[in-house]
């Protein structure tokens, strides 16, 4: 039997009221490990940021291992994950779909870079960080695997690259660790790396760049 108006109005309401809560959690843990990484940010911090208790930190999202860890998973299972997939799926013509990995990848680590430096300064010293770690990198190589294969099914690939090494170049051009290097290390805007990546890419992976 469906709960009356009256009845389902409060229960909604705490719905509502569970799943703010959750996001700003989430949001305060965000901030304050971009500002202060992973080892210098505090529970009690979040919890203040959140305007929350400590213990409610802990109750909805397992602490700070478990905001990273979700914060994370968050970004594996995005909405534009799967419309960044159909997209993979529909597109005919190897170079644009090699252009269309470099652009995509530029977007997410623009949006995810500052978490993600923070997760692979923690993650030497931490186990629980370097699992997280384990599946971002999981998750972004599966789709770099999938688009290698794409390459593989219309017959555009160097004669020697096949699609395990084509993930390979894939991973070592686009990965975060890349990103990192050539934003980082070398000063480079996207812009330019993205223009670098459009012009070497193809030749290192197709047979007709």
């Amino acid at each position: 039997m469906a709960p009356r108006p009256e009845e389902a109005t409060p229960v909604l309401r705490r719905a509502e009221y569970a799943q703010a809560t959750r996001q700003a959690i989430l949001d305060a843990a965000r901030e304050l490990f971009v500002r202060q990484g992973y080892f210098g940010t505090k529970v009690e911090e979040i919890a203040r940021t959140a305007r929350v208790a400590p213990a409610t930190v802990y109750a909805v999202g397992g602490g700070k291992h478990g905001l990273l860890r979700t914060l994370i998973e968050s970004g594996t299972t995005a909405e534009d994950i799967a419309g960044i997939l159909a997209t993979m799926k529909a597109i005919e013509e190897p170079r644009e779909l090699v252009l269309f990995m470099v652009r995509a990848t530029r977007v997410t680590f623009e949006r995810w870079a500052d978490l993600m430096r923070q997760v692979a300064a923690a993650a030497p010293q931490e186990p629980t960080v370097r699992e997280t770690q384990r599946i971002a990198h999981e998750s972004m190589r599966g789709g770099l695997g999938y688009a290698a294969g794409r390459l593989a099914e219309m017959g555009a690939l160097r004669e020697d690259v096949d699609v395990d090494r084509a993930t390979d170049l894939f991973w070592l051009h686009l990965c975060n660790s890349a990103y990192f290097i050539r934003t980082d290390d070398l000063g480079w805007s996207l812009d330019e790396s993205e223009a670098w990546l459009a012009e070497t890419l193809p030749r290192a992976l197709l047979a007709h760049p």
